[in-house]
């Protein structure tokens, strides 16, 4: 085979590739749609690794169970809300965010269970999976939520 043939079917092979569609992220079945009621929370096996799904006022996050910080089951820690006292409060204690942040149980590092972002400091967040639900059954992807 010539040079100019050995490109030319190289060039092919790669237009081929690209125009096939890219691999779809599987949904793996977690459990019924009423066992994660609002305010509800639950570890479940999703392959290799353990994801805690939360329904946040009637939206479900999932999360995968390792801190950042030093790798601690952190979906097993309490969920609870945050204390706030700035202008907007009219510099009064005010509780709110009841059953949006997670806290981690090893060292009490406070994650927002919606977007998976660490409170303080801000660089740290949980990895987020996909989730929903279909035909009244919960399906959880590992990749990115």
């Amino acid at each position: 085979m010539s040079g100019n043939q050995e490109m030319a079917e190289r060039a092919s092979e790669a237009e081929t590739k690209s125009q096939q569609p890219a691999s779809t992220p599987v949904d793996y079945p977690v459990g019924p749609a009423s066992d994660f009621p609002p305010g509800s929370h639950r570890i479940v096996q999703v392959r290799t690794q353990e994801v805690g799904v939360f329904n946040v006022n009637g939206n479900l996050h999932a999360l995968v169970n390792v801190c950042p910080h030093q790798y601690g089951p952190v979906c097993d820690g309490p969920v609870g809300g945050e204390m706030r006292c700035n202008a907007s409060t009219g510099w009064k204690f005010q509780w709110s965010r009841d059953g949006e942040i997670l806290i981690c149980p090893w060292h009490g590092l406070e994650f927002d269970l919606t977007t998976g972002r660490c409170l303080a400091p801000k660089e740290m967040r949980l990895r987020k999976c996909k989730v929903n639900v279909v035909e009244g059954e919960v399906r959880v992807s590992l990749t990115g939520g």
